[in-house]
């Protein structure tokens, strides 16, 4: 008996796919808190700026309406679920379009279903379609240029005045989502020329696109102007990292491989039979960033989900290599590894729901033999800490909350808002920008967390006095996960020197 799966025509098992994943993306949504990083950016869209300290502005100008109408988390979500089905669909035109037969040929649709597949099946992917991270924006825009570039090479391409409108509005869009873009724009110069030659030069619409793109990106200059580049030579320290090793580039390498999934690799076979002649060049939309994260992760700073908007233009060279490989007798294999990258999907799924039970066995976390951190235990229980962080501040009649580390100050700060946050360590970030140092002398509400647990800093590093208030688990599923703790802190010295608990 076959499924009905089977029986569905090739554009239907897409529809499918892409309706699954909305569906998942929407439940985890609404199941899960806001992570570090979303948090982040949902304050962006409470101080609107021309830009920001860390990333351009364009993923709190995006979230600004629905944070002013204080719109609950599982609605906020929509906007990166969204970005993912507009990516997805854009990949699929993609793959459609790289043979030079006709997009509606049985080859090509069976090769667009393989290619959401293999962004489908990619776990980390779906991270970015359920949370909205500047790579969520820049997926969807590499994937709308990458599509507007394939029109552009075509041989009238040049012709349209309205595609180079376009091509202005994307790049100065993909600019403010994330630096990284230039890459993208690189890589599009590059397959333009070898399409069109120099020719390409003397067309009016490109100096066209390039002053719409320049012009919507100028806010991001005129802030660092003004605030003495900070946020240029930030990206410039942080990608150069430390000191550059090869052990770390192959760490790298299998990170890669794990969180999106070797289904990718099949692009190798789809840039040898799926792409025909200038098309080929689209492969530098993967090769030119993906090559620059690769290098930059010697010195141990390239974080997993960088590479995002890379995979994303990889995948349409994916689908043809997975639907060749698909018509053949070895197909067996590539439908274990995608049921296999599906059932990966499910389980870190699973576990950010379950915050990792029933494996936690009901530890806080305080980073020990005893208790060891719990990495999904990152979204849950923030929301709760802030509205007790509000009552708690009101009750004791205390101004602000502050931390210890920066990563802890944007969840609290996104669910205890509008008290401003103060983070008590010596390390100049956005939150120096919206609420400055702690003033010598201030009382504050200090709040700890079991997964990032430090000593109360009391004394000449420290305050004159604390108290603590509460010290309230964090449970999912009546088990136990992560505990924080309040403490009414008053006098502080100015002198701050974090100091890790347990740390020697």
């Amino acid at each position: 008996m076959r499924l009905p799966f089977a029986t569905y025509s090739v554009v239907e098992k897409t529809r499918l796919v892409l309706v699954l994943a909305c569906v998942v993306h929407f439940a985890m949504g609404a199941a899960v808190g806001l992570s570090v990083d979303e948090a982040h950016y949902a304050l962006y869209a409470r101080h609107l700026a021309l830009s920001y300290f860390d990333h351009p502005p364009l993923v709190g100008w995006i979230q600004w309406p629905l944070v002013a109408l204080d719109a609950p988390t599982a609605l906020l979500r929509l906007l990166p679920e969204l970005l993912w089905l507009g990516t997805a669909l854009l990949v699929a035109r993609i793959a459609q379009h790289l043979p030079a037969a006709d997009p509606q040929a049985p080859a090509a649709q069976n090769a667009a279903l393989w290619a959401v597949l293999a962004l489908a099946l990619a776990p980390l992917l779906h991270v970015l379609g359920i949370g909205l991270l500047p790579d969520t924006l820049l997926m969807f825009f590499t994937a709308a240029l990458m599509r507007l570039t394939q029109l552009l090479m075509a041989d009238d391409g040049l012709e349209h005045t309205g595609r180079w409108v376009a091509l202005g509005l994307l790049l100065g869009l993909a600019g403010l989502s994330k630096y990284t873009a230039i890459f993208f724009a690189l890589a599009l110069g590059l397959c333009l020329l070898a399409a069109h030659g120099l020719r390409v030069l003397r067309c009016a619409g490109l100096w066209l696109a390039i002053a719409i793109a320049l012009l919507l990106v100028s806010p991001v200059a005129v802030w660092n102007y003004q605030n003495h580049w900070i946020s240029f030579t930030y990206q410039a320290k942080h990608g150069a990292g430390g000191q550059w090793q090869a052990l770390e580039v192959l760490r790298f390498a299998v990170v890669q491989l794990l969180v999106f999934g070797p289904l990718m690799l099949w692009a190798g076979l789809g840039l040898r039979r799926g792409a025909h002649g200038v098309q080929g060049f689209l492969r530098l939309f993967f090769v030119l960033p993906f090559g620059v994260m690769a290098l930059l992760s010697g010195g141990g700073t390239s974080l997993p989900h960088w590479t995002a908007p890379a995979w994303v233009a990889l995948a349409p060279f994916a689908g043809w290599g997975l639907a060749r490989t698909a018509q053949r007798t070895q197909a067996w294999g590539v439908r274990a590894l995608a049921w296999l990258q599906a059932l990966a999907c499910i389980a870190v799924l699973g576990l950010m729901a379950s915050a990792g039970v029933p494996f936690t066995h009901g530890t806080t976390g305080h980073g020990d033999a005893a208790q060891p951190s719990n990495p999904f235990a990152d979204v849950h229980g923030w929301d709760e800490a802030g509205a007790r962080a509000l009552r708690l501040a009101s009750a004791h009649g205390l101004h602000s909350v502050a931390v210890q580390n920066w990563t802890l100050a944007s969840r609290i700060g996104w669910y205890a808002r509008p008290l401003p946050v103060h983070v008590l360590e010596d390390r100049f970030d956005q939150f120096d920008l919206w609420a400055g140092d702690l003033p010598v002398g201030a009382d504050t509400l200090l709040v700890d967390w079991s997964q990032l647990t430090y000593e109360v800093p009391l004394g000449a590093h420290g305050f004159a006095n604390c108290q603590l208030l509460e010290s309230p688990p964090v449970q999912r599923l009546g088990v136990p996960v992560a505990q924080f703790q309040f403490y009414a802190c008053h006098g502080w010295a100015g002198d701050p020197q974090p100091r890790l608990r347990g740390a020697s």
